[in-house]
């Protein structure tokens, strides 16, 4: 701290005029610094001025040296901001990403349109990201590379807003520079900026600008400028202000220039693998507020400035404020919001009066929020008032999407998937989320819309979400016939597509590649999630993978030794042949034969279940279910003895826990190897043993209603064996028991719980309705049974009993 106070000490505001003046804005120059915050509208208006007055024969831009092959299409007419150039590099130890977005108004872009417009050679001068200090990057990995951190946050800044009473930075800089800077010409202006970053860069060490990468960046765009001064007589430099010192011809520049590590000047390894493509942005992602790290925020809000800016600038500030209110009052409205034009006439009236409270030629953002919340939000700001800021945060934020102009750098599988959202009329032109119903069973264009969904979320999940719909993976909801998809498009999503690029350049094709380096992963014993692959190709559309897929199925299933996993397989495969036709499988002997595979390899393990954890019962059961459900069944590969025999072979087996036994006994009766007084002779059994057995009860009656119900819905014999139960019990044990009891009930339906009660009844001689009245209060028994004692003592005193 106190270098940083020696070195402010030694640079004082005198001296920076006398640099400014000598070396960063002298029309007489051959080289002239233009210093700039990213995305600034008033830096844009004032670097049109100043190419138009100093006429440079080179434009020199503050971006990765390996985007300069980008530079005419990102200068093309048919590119409509926001849009980025998507860099990622990936060695053996490290893998990262990072934007350079451009807005229509960034200072970067505003440069390249108007050098393409004079003819004048433009030119990147940045390092590319791999070259920055690996600590600084190590924090995160997919970031915007225009990080203004050091600027925003640096002691000189932060004691600035203090005195000028601006709540925040990007508040100080709308009102010095961006509405006071159109007051200003444009050397004035230039000034300003370069006099406020250097102060606030003098906050920092030699050492803490060495570990961001800032001086690694500043040696390599110093050693540009000097080609290019070589080269051209007028050269204009346009960098991130806080850089601009540190490219002059200064002994400290010198200084720093020792300071860079060798790792940080030195080229790419040859195991560096890095791509740059130019792709997509929206405006939701440029806004700092959702947690871009540069630039200004209220996108769409400045974005309107500078459509008022290049009619005229005087009263941009006003009439911006002047739309936006009407579309926040016309939204509102539409919303059922009470909201009146007197409200957007006060809220306007109290911008102009904050602006001259605060010093402002005109009112801006922040005056703008104030008054919003002072005129629409009726009463106390809470979250059932906060709809009026909520909806103004979206209007100065937009939802705009840029777009690319076409070129030879576009990557297959991005053009791929926009032509196939295009011919199924997805919406990419806007951010928010958007809604797609699927008539699975009716539509086979819906069928193949939900294919494509399947796809693209499984290459990038973040695309869209099934909201409502069968899910086949996860077996829910197989009732529904209709799906329903949530979308949203951003540039992260074609970020994640050009990744997936590696695989393939289609989006089916890429998705079967990814599958196929999946399924190495899994061990070959694991025939569910083999099972469970195969599915997910069919919800794709890819048939022809999953048929490749049938014989390394049958080999996971005859080395798979799990039950539980057996019978996931079976239930998958079962059901993909039952709904063949509708996954687009056509006619396979295979897929039977496969199906009866998964059957009898789970019949064989049906021996293990004594020997089963309790945690695993509940799988089991539905395991069994299943299994005796296909044994049922009418279809000859089911037909074998060998599943009723393994079933008399575990119910003669004394250790088998009492849960699958009642299971067990319930499908053998169902198959009519066992009568249904078994069923009650073996829970007489538990009921009338030993404390032990009485205790399993109620796992035994579990499994029974697993399966059976109707042995107790119409059976008086099991509901007095309950009985008797219940009445032995003493308060503990019945406390103990009835969390089981209850959980064994839940099998019945409401109207089956009913016809039980009455028959409860009937057995109490009772009337039906005593049984629905609800149980008298635990509290209002306490105090009954206080009351009875109490009595029977005054009784005793009186010696009436």
């Amino acid at each position: 701290m106190d270098r940083v106070k020696h070195q402010l000490e030694e640079l004082d505001v005198s001296q920076l005029q006398i640099l400014f003046e000598s070396q960063v804005y002298n029309l007489n120059n051959g080289i002239i610094y233009f210093p700039i915050r990213h995305h600034s509208p008033v830096c844009s208006y004032h670097l049109l001025q100043l190419i138009e007055a100093y006429k440079p024969d080179s434009i020199l831009i503050e971006g990765p040296e390996s985007g300069n092959p980008f530079i005419s299409v990102l200068a093309d007419k048919a590119t409509l901001p926001p849009v980025s150039l998507y860099y990622t590099y990936e060695t053996e130890d490290d893998r990262a990403a990072c934007y350079y977005p451009m807005l229509r108004y960034s200072p970067e872009y505003v440069a390249l349109r108007e050098a393409s417009r004079l003819g004048i050679p433009a030119q990147f001068i940045d390092l590319d990201y791999y070259h920055f200090s690996m600590e600084e990057k190590s924090e995160q990995r997919e970031i915007s590379i225009q990080d203004e951190t050091l600027l925003a946050g640096s002691d000189f800044i932060d004691r600035l807003c203090q005195k000028t009473n601006c709540r925040s930075f990007d508040e100080l800089w709308e009102k010095v520079f961006e509405i006071g800077g159109l007051e200003k010409s444009t050397q004035e202006f230039v000034q300003d900026v370069f006099t406020y970053c250097t102060l606030s860069r003098m906050c920092y060490t030699t050492e803490r600008l060495n570990r961001s990468g800032d001086l690694a960046r500043e040696t390599h765009m110093r050693t540009c400028i000097d080609k290019a001064s070589r080269k051209y007589d007028r050269v204009l430099v346009i960098t991130g202000g806080f850089h601009t010192y540190g490219l002059l011809d200064l002994k400290l520049s010198a200084n720093q220039n020792k300071a860079v590590p060798d790792s940080m000047s030195s080229s790419p390894k040859d195991s560096v693998h890095q791509q740059m493509y130019p792709m997509v942005y929206t405006f939701a992602e440029a806004d700092r507020l959702n947690g871009y790290a540069s630039g200004m925020p209220y996108v769409n809000y400045y974005d309107m400035i500078w459509s008022q800016l290049l009619r005229q600038k005087n009263a941009a500030y006003n009439k911006t404020a002047v739309d936006l209110l009407s579309q926040l009052t016309r939204k509102l409205r539409e919303g059922h919001e009470h909201v009146s034009t007197s409200d957007a006439i006060e809220a306007y009236s109290m911008i102009q009066g904050l602006a001259t409270l605060r010093g402002k030629r005109e009112g801006g953002v922040y005056e703008l929020m104030d008054a919003a919340l002072a005129s629409f939000v009726k009463g106390e700001l809470t979250l059932a008032t906060e709809k009026p800021l909520q909806e103004l945060q979206r209007l100065l934020t937009g939802d705009v999407i840029g777009s690319v102009a076409p070129n030879s750098f576009s990557i297959p599988i991005v053009e791929d998937f926009k032509a196939r959202c295009a011919v199924s009329k997805l919406h990419l032109r806007t951010t928010g989320q958007h809604k797609k119903v699927l008539d699975l069973y009716a539509k086979p264009e819906h069928r193949q819309l939900s294919q494509l969904f399947q796809c693209i979320t499984y290459l990038v999940p973040e695309f869209a979400k099934r909201q409502s719909g069968p899910d086949w993976i996860a077996q829910r909801d197989m009732n529904l016939v209709r799906e329903t998809w949530i979308y949203t498009y951003s540039s992260r999503i074609e970020a994640r597509l050009i990744e997936n690029s590696l695989y393939g350049g289609t989006i089916q094709e890429a998705a079967t590649r990814k599958m196929a380096e999946h399924m190495q992963h899994i061990p070959d014993h694991h025939s569910g999630e083999l099972a469970k692959s195969m599915l997910q190709a069919l919800l794709m559309g890819l048939q022809d993978t999953a048929k490749q897929l049938y014989d390394q199925v049958r080999s996971a299933l005859r080395k798979d030794g799990n039950f539980l996993s057996l019978c996931g397989s079976l239930h998958i495969l079962d059901r993909i042949h039952q709904h063949r036709r509708l996954l687009g499988l056509s006619e396979d002997s295979h897929l039977p034969e496969l199906v009866a595979e998964a059957y009898n390899n789970a019949v064989d393990k049906l021996l293990q279940l004594s020997k089963t954890n309790p945690d695993e019962h509940k799988a089991i059961i539905q395991g069994l279910k299943l299994l005796a459900m296909l044994a049922e069944s009418s279809e000859e590969r089911y037909q074998d003895e060998t599943f009723r025999a393994h079933l008399n072979e575990l119910l003669a087996d004394h250790k088998l826990p009492a849960q699958l036994e009642g299971v067990c006994l319930a499908i053998s009766s169902g198959l009519g190897d066992r009568s249904r007084e078994e069923i009650v002779n073996r829970a007489r059994g538990y009921i009338r043993g030993t404390p032990e057995q009485m205790r399993q009860t109620a796992h035994y009656l579990q499994g029974v209603f697993a399966v059976a119900r109707d042995a107790f819905l119409y059976e008086d014999q099991l509901l007095s064996e309950l009985n008797y139960m219940i009445e032995q019990l003493d308060h503990d044990e019945f406390i103990v028991m009835i969390p089981e009891l209850r959980l064994a009930f839940t099998y019945f339906t409401p109207m089956e719980t009913a016809l039980i009660a009455d028959r409860v009844a009937s057995l109490h001689q009772v009337q039906a309705e005593e049984m629905s009245k609800p149980g008298v209060d635990e509290q209002m028994l306490i105090q009954a049974k206080a009351w009875d004692d109490a009595i029977r003592k005054e009784f005793e005193a009186w010696k009436l009993i």
